[in-house]
């Protein structure tokens, strides 16, 4: 499990936004992007309401590159209280929504959308963690743990990288939870199993606050207490090296532990070259002897 069960003095939540244009819940309808999104800063502003020393950053992924879209690298905006709202909940909002602006203007309009860089966002969400928790004053407990939101489909092109994010989140004690809001993400199912975190595929949009709130508001000490879904069956084959493909029965190095589909005789990744000894020699039938 990532964290303990004792209850913490804080808790540090990194929300992953997916905002890649090629999802397909936004090529049907880009509009459904400023719902989802409101969705997620409504979510984010209960978790700082919960505890005064609750802290939030949130990243966005797109095809070029991830970026933070809170908090705000250089001098944080100068926001006034809007119809009785929390300063501090005025400030998330603008920030996130700002900064998704400059994101989305800056990537390439000659090249076309490919897949969401997820495995980088992670790393960097784990990043700042690693720096909040080194900034921490001593004495007080810090719970950490990231969710990520998006739409986009499975890849094992990122395979060698999802492994190590998820491996050193379960190393830094770091929850990973997944919202997934169109389809089934086999990779990421393995990363929340892996650091006992929660997988969710949303059967709706409409309610996607509503499942935010129930399933990943809760810090891992408040889980075993209420009635959440299950993780149930996780698909752990491992993607090819060469193909990146997911397999159920391959071939392993023995040296660095590649996958690959196929047989070869020399380790396309440590390149270590095998010894094939010749077929195995036949042993000769014994005649049967007749009495």
């Amino acid at each position: 499990m990532a964290d303990d069960e004792a209850p913490s003095d804080s808790s540090l939540l990194v929300i992953i936004v997916d905002t890649n244009p090629n999802q397909r819940y936004i090529t049907e309808d880009p509009k459904v992007l400023t719902g989802c999104l409101d969705a997620v800063i409504a979510f984010a502003n209960s978790h700082l309401m919960q505890k005064s020393r609750n802290q939030l950053a949130v990243i966005g992924c797109h095809f070029h590159k991830s970026e933070y879209l809170y908090p705000s690298p250089g001098k944080p905006l100068d926001v006034r209280q809007i119809d009785g709202q929390y300063e501090l909940f005025t400030l998330v909002e603008k920030t996130i929504k700002m900064r998704l602006v400059n994101l989305i203007k800056s990537q390439p309009q000659e090249e076309r959308p490919g897949e969401s860089l997820l495995a980088g966002a992670m790393a960097m969400g784990l990043c700042f963690i690693a720096r909040m928790r080194r900034e921490q004053p001593p004495g007080l407990r810090m719970a950490s743990r990231m969710l990520v939101v998006t739409g986009s489909s499975d890849t094992a092109a990122q395979y060698i990288n999802y492994m190590n994010v998820f491996f050193t989140a379960q190393k830094q004690q770091v929850l990973l939870d997944v919202c997934s809001l169109d389809k089934h993400l086999s990779l990421l199912q393995q990363g929340c199993d892996i650091t006992g975190g929660l997988y969710l595929k949303v059967p709706s949009l409409e309610g996607l606050l509503q499942y935010l709130l129930w399933v990943f508001l809760p810090e891992a000490s408040e889980r075993r207490e209420l009635v959440l879904p299950g993780r149930g069956r996780v698909d752990y084959r491992a993607a090819c090296f060469c193909h990146r493909e997911l397999l159920t029965i391959g071939y392993v190095c023995s040296v660095c532990l590649s996958v690959f589909c196929k047989f070869s005789p020399i380790c396309t990744t440590c390149h270590t070259v095998f010894k094939i000894g010749g077929p195995l020699p036949m042993k000769p039938k014994k005649k049967k002897i007749k009495l």
